[in-house]
């Protein structure tokens, strides 16, 4: 503490005088540092207030005649000074067009709000490359671009964790696929990689486990017990219903495998169907014209379909015999069976 209680020196011995001068010369070199106002203030005396000296903090006060006005805080820890005069705040808050004379150091804070951060900096030691933002005028696009002393600056988008890169809607995969791929969309804005050329995919292949049997001249619906190919798990229970994502043209194929051992297959009509039976998307008959009898018939279907997700297909027959008997339906490599593959770029 370096304090008097008056500025002014009384006529004193000479002595006294010089006791008194020191006393008043080392108060103002020390800008009256003390716990609290100097005795000798007087309106305009700015004094140093070191009540948290002991915390590393000093506070510069001026005295107006009546009261103490902070003017800063000293950290005599981190050497700097905090300005805490409203009026300087006030003229931030209220300029409209602020500018910087050099550059912004955000020394390891981030923008925003005071509670929510808006924009988060992470400075690299030695750094010559950085992010340029620029605006436009009317009928152009902003731009976002590396700058810096190299000469070829790559530009990097990284997401979190197992985040993904979605721009204007379009989700990138967040990891490299292999070589020859390509990138492919699901119509969803889903991005992911696949095989160059694509695939015919949906596919799927079933046939007759066993046996099944066909009663005259009545629609059945083929049973299709042993699937062979299916590549998204859309066939099961006989038919196979278009997946999510998958609508598009369709080659489907059919093919029935008939006896009888009476022999009196007279007719055979097989159809491939979507959403019921009643429904044909192909057709066709195999006859005898009522003259003659048979113990074995195959008839074979195909259509190009247009499907929409959700459509269900199946096949069915309308087999007659001259003794209004029953046929069956046989299984195995070469017999009863259905078919059918999305048709790429169709």
């Amino acid at each position: 503490m370096s304090q008097v209680t008056q500025i002014t020196i009384d006529n004193v011995a000479f002595g006294t005088f010089r006791s008194n001068l020191n006393d008043t010369l080392n108060a103002l070199n020390s800008m009256h540092s003390g716990t609290s106002r100097p005795a000798s203030a007087t309106t305009g005396t700015i004094w140093l207030d070191t009540t948290n000296a002991g915390s590393n903090s000093l506070t510069i006060k001026f005295f107006d005649g009546t009261d103490d006005i902070t003017v800063a805080d000293v950290d005599t820890s981190a050497n700097t000074i905090n300005f805490i005069d409203s009026t300087v705040t006030t003229e931030l808050l209220s300029d409209l067009s602020p500018q910087l004379g050099g550059m912004l150091d955000v020394n390891g804070n981030a923008i925003g709000n005071g509670t929510e951060e808006l924009i988060k900096f992470s400075e690299t030691a030695s750094a010559v490359n950085e992010i340029t933002v620029t605006n436009s005028a009317t009928g152009n696009a902003p731009e976002i671009s590396a700058t810096g002393d190299d000469t070829d600056i790559d530009l990097k988008l990284t997401p979190k964790g197992s985040g993904n890169l979605n721009l204007d809607g379009l989700i990138f995969p967040n990891a490299d696929g292999t070589t020859g791929q390509f990138l492919k969309t699901d119509g969803s804005g889903n991005l992911s990689f696949d095989d160059a050329g694509g695939t015919n995919t949906p596919a799927f292949s079933a046939r007759e486990t066993s046996q099944q049997t066909i009663s005259h001249n009545t629609i059945t619906n083929l049973t299709f017990g042993t699937e062979e190919i299916d590549t998204d798990s859309a066939f099961a229970s006989n038919v196979f219903t278009v997946p999510s994502g998958a609508g598009g043209k369709y080659y489907l194929f059919a093919q029935i495998n008939l006896y009888d051992s009476d022999s009196n297959i007279s007719g055979c009509q097989l159809w491939i169907w979507k959403g019921t039976n009643a429904t044909k998307l192909s057709n066709l008959y195999n006859t005898t014209g009522g003259s003659e009898n048979r113990s074995h018939v195959n008839n074979t279907v195909a259509v190009i379909a247009d499907l929409s997700v959700g459509d269900v297909i199946g096949v069915a027959v309308n087999m007659t015999t001259t003794d209004a008997g029953t046929a069956t339906s046989y299984g195995g490599d070469n017999g009863t069976r259905i078919l059918g593959f999305k048709l790429l770029g169709a």
